[in-house]
């Protein structure tokens, strides 16, 4: 498992330790885990189509004006 560092704005930080202190998670880190699983399944598919249109924009701007 990998391990990510991260500073938060203080009204962001004392709102997770609400919500811990709450028992909705057992530690941030639970929280955060959760949360970002979360994004990462409800934005797949439009992440992924957007890298594709990325890299079809630049695949035709490196191709160049055609002769």
């Amino acid at each position: 498992m990998k391990s990510i560092q991260l500073e938060l704005p203080e009204n962001v930080a004392t709102e997770l330790e609400q919500l811990v202190r709450a028992g909705w998670f057992r530690s941030e880190g639970e929280l955060l885990k959760a949360a970002l699983t979360e994004f990462v399944r409800r934005h797949r598919l439009e992440l992924e189509e957007q890298f594709q249109r990325d890299d079809i924009a630049w695949a035709v701007r490196e191709k160049g004006p055609q002769a």
